[in-house]
């Protein structure tokens, strides 16, 4: 077995998982603390997988003593910044009649990985409360009485206080020596930051070797071994997601005298910063009379090129008893119903024919409560028992018999899809050997329920597929968002932030003016400024964008994704005016001209790279007649050009009177659109300003 990897940061009284790479289940593994800052009792539990707890702030060093080998494991861990919180409903904010003798709800939420069993809220006259600590940030939970979503409430809270600090490295040989130069940047509601420095301890690096001076550290070329990492992390109130560098000699020569390559393992892969991402729910995608198979979708390429985009995600096309096909029975198999492993492999090539890679949807939480596996398990065969995660009995709240003393662990009301227990050897050799199966066949891999899943173990995900292909995208699911699975993990991840505001604006609820918030808040979480985040307004898990804003509003909000920086995302069917969540795709009654807007935004975004460049500037306008609350401005420019956008969110047409000297001619729409020196926008209007004027 192997190394457990880099070294660990986090916050006093946050767990770490602690485990060995390579993992063989039939070896042995033992853990014992080694070091730990004065005043600390926390201790690492039996087995090859433990769980740190820090007690206090300080660095830890585990020790994992394997065959034939032994591994430390270094853990930073820092001061937590908690406040206590309270969460209440009363009887009026559930969607029915809460029970007249409920004396308590249960409540999930991000803080619990929504858990069914573990908080609940008790009832204090007519409401229903839970207190908790939480750290700065906004906060939803949900209350229920019986744990079946039929019937729930949602209390909000925010807990004042700092984001987290940023931190950029970057690496250079000056003289005879490497220079790393740490760029932290405070959050927007914090303080100055200070830099730490840690190396590897996988690496033959010296920590003799290495001098530090404020954000720089020095070493002599002479005294790097063949490969190295450098670690750093900004700390202020808190502390922030690490930055690593990846120095090694004789590659690519960055100095020829020296071959010193320096790079950056976290960055996402270079295509995605410009593509354009296209979600497939599979079996809906071939329309209303047609089964969709591997081959019913390759058929449709044509139409998928046609839009323009960039990489294809594809819904689960693994077997399993669901149309959804998120409760997968076996991970090494496609679907019967669409098709075999080489149908599936035809769509692929057809796929990267076009121009266009697959991103195929990794689902490696849970398995399907039909798959083999849990059923021997539950059966007691003993090679099995520790394939699932289990809870007492009287922590499971749903109205399933699980014949005996414990139940499996689940999300929310999720009792078909029982959790896989991280702590056993055979599951990680298990979803590892999954990883290896599929990453030599597609081109990136969208992780289902990636918060379920512990951050040291997509760690070495990310390390094992970056091996065979650096370009090999990783996108997480977290929902909400959160910034630590940032650090050497996922490349893109879901914004969750810019997301809920556009349907809050949408709605109606929100001015526009939301949406810079909401990229605010990207920044305020601590994400690294090279992530990528997925720009998107429908999913398959959630109601259509249509369907809850209407149309008119849809247009702008498409046009947002495609004009903010970050990487846009269209869900088949939303481009064809389809209302249903999963809805079969429109295909003889689609809206077309609803279509050719994606198609144009598209165009649009491929042929202006400022729409690509990293930051915005709002920009100020006067709404001469609409709702001005509807109407947000801003300006997207790079090093060749400087352009406005403005989007409508309202009803009916705005006339907008902005700042700066623009174009008379919407790109978008190749018409002209000022009259009287005002814009004229409907929903979404590009203009490029001129010099001068």
């Amino acid at each position: 077995m192997h190394h457990p990897g880099p070294p660990r940061f986090c916050a006093v009284g946050e767990s770490v998982e602690l485990a060995p790479r390579r993992p063989d289940p039939d070896a042995t593994a033992e853990w014992t603390l080694r070091d730990r800052p004065a005043g600390s009792a926390a201790t690492v539990g039996d087995g090859p997988v433990c769980h740190l707890e820090p007690d206090a702030p300080g660095t830890y060093r585990a020790e994992l003593r394997t065959d034939g080998a032994t591994h430390v494991q270094t853990v930073r861990a820092f001061p937590a910044v908690r406040e206590p919180a309270r969460f209440s409903v009363d009887a009026a904010d559930f969607e029915g009649e809460p029970p007249t003798d409920a004396d308590r709800a249960v409540v999930i939420g991000q803080f619990n990985d929504f858990t069914m069993g573990t908080h609940w809220a008790e009832r204090d006259g007519d409401e229903w409360a839970i207190e908790t600590d939480l750290p700065p940030g906004t906060h939803r939970a949900t209350f229920s009485f019986d744990g079946s979503f039929a019937d729930t409430a949602t209390d909000e809270v925010t807990v004042e206080g700092p984001g987290r600090p940023r931190v950029e490295l970057a690496g250079e040989v000056v003289g005879d020596d490497l220079v790393v130069t740490a760029d932290a940047r405070a959050a927007p509601s914090g303080g100055d930051p200070t830099v730490e420095f840690h190396l590897d301890d996988r690496d033959a690096l010296e920590e003799g070797a290495v001098t530090v001076d404020g954000d720089e550290l020095r070493v002599p070329v002479d005294a790097l071994p063949e490969s190295a990492q450098i670690h750093a992390v900004a700390v202020a109130e808190r502390h922030g997601v690490a930055d690593t560098l990846v120095v090694e000699r004789g590659g690519a020569m960055s100095d020829p005298e020296r071959s010193v390559t320096v790079s950056r393992p976290a960055d996402p892969p270079a295509w995605a910063a410009d593509a354009t991402i296209y979600e497939i729910f599979v079996r809906s995608f071939a329309g209303e009379t047609v089964d969709t198979t591997f081959e019913a979708i390759e058929r449709r390429v044509p139409y998928i090129e046609s839009l323009g985009v960039d990489a294809v995600w594809l819904t689960p096309v693994l077997s399993s008893p669901t149309r959804h096909g998120y409760h997968i029975t076996d991970f090494f198999d496609t679907a019967d119903d669409l098709g075999s492993r080489e149908a599936f492999a035809s769509l692929v090539e057809r796929l990267h024919a076009a121009g266009i890679r697959v991103v195929f949807d990794l689902v490696i939480n849970h398995t399907s409560r039909d798959h083999p596996a849990f059923q021997l398990h539950r059966a007691g065969v003993p090679e099995y028992a520790d394939y699932y995660e289990r809870v007492p009995a009287e922590r499971d709240i749903s109205d399933v018999d699980w014949a005996g003393e414990d139940a499996p662990g689940y999300y929310f009301n999720w009792t078909g899809i029982p959790n896989l227990n991280y702590d056993s050897l055979a599951v990680r050799r298990w979803m590892l050997d999954v990883v290896d199966e599929w990453r030599d066949v597609v081109d990136g891999f969208r992780c289902d329920v990636a918060w379920g899943v512990p951050h040291g173990f997509w760690k070495e995900v990310r390390d094992r597929v970056k091996a065979a292909d650096s370009d090999f995208l990783l996108l997480d699911e977290t929902v909400p968002r959160d910034a630590a699975f940032a650090e050497n993990e996922f490349g893109v991840h879901y914004d969750t932030d810019l997301f809920d505001a556009l349907r809050d604006v949408g709605r109606g609820d929100e001015p526009a003016s939301t949406v810079f918030d909401a990229l605010d808040a990207s920044i305020e979480r601590g994400y690294p400024d090279r992530t990528g985040h997925m720009r998107y307004v429908d999913n398959h898990d959630e109601d259509r964008y249509i369907a809850t804003c209407g149309a008119g509003a849809l247009r702008a909000a498409v046009g947002a994704t495609f004009t903010l920086p970050g990487v846009p995302m269209i869900y088949a069917g939303q481009e064809r005016g389809v209302a249903a969540q999963r809805g079969t795709m429109r295909w003889h009654d689609g809206d077309a001209a609803l279509t050719d807007f994606h198609r144009r935004l598209v165009a649009l975004r491929d042929d202006h790279p400022a729409l690509r460049a990293p930051g915005l500037t709002p920009v100020s306008h006067a709404v001469e007649r609409g709702e001005a609350d509807r109407v947000v401005a801003y300006e997207r420019a790079d090093e060749t050009e400087s352009l406005v956008v403005v989007l409508n969110f309202g009803a009916e047409p705005a006339t907008v009177a902005v700042e700066w000297p623009v174009g008379e001619t919407d790109l978008l729409s190749g018409e002209r659109v000022v009259d009287d020196g005002c814009l004229r926008v409907e929903d979404v209007v590009v203009v490029p300003v001129r010099d001068g004027d």
